[in-house]
């Protein structure tokens, strides 16, 4: 697509708003989905790491 300046980039003719926050909202949950994964994987790591140190204390 052409435009005539960076501004009416922006502006996106008079769709911009729905345009650029779509595109917020959209990087908003990605970055929010990658979070609570990691945030997830840690949480599972430490148990394991809890369930491994009881079997060593157990035996």
């Amino acid at each position: 697509m052409y435009f005539e300046s960076f501004s009416a980039f922006l502006q996106m003719g008079t769709h911009g708003v729905y345009v650029w926050s779509a595109y917020g909202i959209s990087a908003l949950l990605i970055v929010g989905n990658l979070w609570l994964a990691y945030r997830g994987e840690q949480k599972v790591r430490e148990e394991l790491r809890r369930l491994a140190r009881r079997e060593q204390s157990g035996q």
